[in-house]
């Protein structure tokens, strides 16, 4: 019963409904004749909707005293977003879109509110027929979940889909993706793909396509572009670089961030400037020390990660035991969120050497974002390296964290966890920390 819950839920299934059934409906003195419709998620929980026979839909309260007769068995309302020809045009690359869930590409029903999200290249072509202009679309779908049920399962999952288009061919591969963990996929995926020689982009929409302000189209455009005609072979996140519609960014994807919770430009490069940017389908290259795509190569999947890593928060005062807690607890690595330069309070300092001699890594990331770790400047911090904390320079917490998964699932020594660690292997550590790009609200390209 979509939409339907509570009271009027249990009413309907007492006699015996089903959505699309033609129904007769007596409340308040009132009759009423017509199909019963699904709901949106938000409605209340004590009317019905009806699609009466003018064609109208009406919402009736529904009560205790209200009866409700099945008149005649229908079938649930469907609808689909429509099909769009697409003709191979062999001067085209070839791009493929990767589905994770979301609805990137959908149409809305206005009679009930639902999104009905694109799986298919013609559906894809025919909610943003821009992109067939640019490339030959093909759509495969990897999972379909939302972004906040991502899983590290997952990530190997997708992983495999892009290795395995990118090898039979695909120019470059775009990932629809929701934007609430992009970041976390962009990173596995940079350190799973090895041998990555062509473009990867993960791209998603901060406001659904049922909104007039939607940024679905202008970033799914970018994104193709990005994935059919540059040269880059890295995995990027591609986004709104404005809160207008004049231009997509292109991000590494081991230095970017969801910054705002809606904005259309909350995605941001930290401690770095973007790759570069797309405004109209073109393509500009914002700097030169990006990894470039080449015609020839196989991309192979190190997919092993060992899940068991926690990513702690430093707060004022916390006791060692919450660490001793996740070590006893199986886990076989921490990052911690540290204060300012990679600081933790001395509370933490049994735990953290409670972990250490058990062979568990603890790696010191900032919660400043901005800037870097530097553990030598303080007598905290280099009490801390003293316990055996592994500096991550200037690695986004989650990223360190993604890192130290994958890094876990090659070695669990310490030394050569370490040394991984801080060693850059996807574009995730800077050699120095750039004053220009500190809080900019949004980039403005020169």
């Amino acid at each position: 019963m979509p939409g339907y819950r509570g009271e009027v839920q249990k009413i309907l299934r007492a006699a015996s409904v089903r959505i699309g059934d033609k129904v007769k409906i007596e409340s308040r003195n009132r009759t009423y004749l017509g199909v019963l419709m699904p709901r949106t998620e938000l409605g209340d929980p004590d009317h019905l909707v009806l699609k009466l026979p003018n064609g109208y839909n009406v919402g009736v309260r529904v009560d205790s005293a209200t009866k409700i007769t099945l008149v005649e068995r229908g079938k649930p309302p469907t609808l689909t977003v429509p099909k769009r020809e697409t003709i191979q045009d062999p001067a085209k690359p070839r791009v493929v879109i990767i589905g994770t869930g979301g609805t990137i590409a959908s149409r809305v029903d206005y009679r009930t509110g639902a999104v009905y999200p694109a799986f298919t290249s013609e559906e894809i072509c025919s909610a943003v027929p821009e992109i067939a202009e640019i490339a030959n679309i093909k759509v495969v779908q990897a999972c379909n979940v939302f972004s906040e049920h991502m899983t590290p399962e997952l990530w190997v999952k997708i992983a495999r889909a892009v290795a395995r288009e990118i090898n039979n061919g695909a120019a470059g591969v775009v990932v629809a993706h929701g934007t609430d963990t992009m970041s976390y996929t962009a990173a596995a995926l940079s350190f799973m793909l090895q041998g990555l020689f062509r473009p990867v982009v993960l791209v998603g929409s901060q406001r659904s396509s049922d909104r007039p302000s939607s940024d679905a189209a202008l970033n799914l455009i970018s994104a193709v572009a990005v994935a059919a005609r540059s040269d880059i072979a890295e995995v990027t996140v591609v986004m709104h670089g404005s809160t207008e519609d004049d231009f997509c960014l292109i991000h590494r994807g081991t230095k970017v961030r969801k910054c705002h919770t809606s904005r259309r430009d909350a995605f941001q490069s930290i401690n770095d400037i973007p790759l570069g940017m797309v405004r109209d389908g073109q393509i500009r290259m914002l700097r030169d020390d990006y990894h470039r795509a080449s015609s020839e190569g196989r991309v192979r999947v190190q997919g092993r990660l060992e899940k068991k890593v926690a990513l702690l928060k430093v707060t004022p005062g916390l006791p060692s035991s919450v660490i001793k807690g996740i070590v006893a607890s199986g886990d076989k690595g921490i990052v911690l969120e540290g204060t300012g330069l990679g600081h933790a309070p001395q509370s933490l300092f049994e735990g953290i050497e409670f972990a250490v001699k058990r062979k568990v890594p603890v790696v010191m990331t900032s919660q400043c974002l901005w800037g870097r770790v530097d553990m030598n400047v303080y007598s905290t911090g280099r009490d801390l390296l003293r316990l055996g904390v592994i500096p991550a320079e200037d690695m986004l917490p989650e990223v360190a964290w993604v890192k130290l998964m994958w890094v876990l699932g090659r070695t669990k020594d310490l030394t050569k966890v370490a040394k991984l660690m801080q060693q850059n292997l996807a574009g995730e550590i800077t050699s120095r920390t750039r004053p220009d790009v500190f809080l900019k609200p949004m980039f403005t390209p020169g």
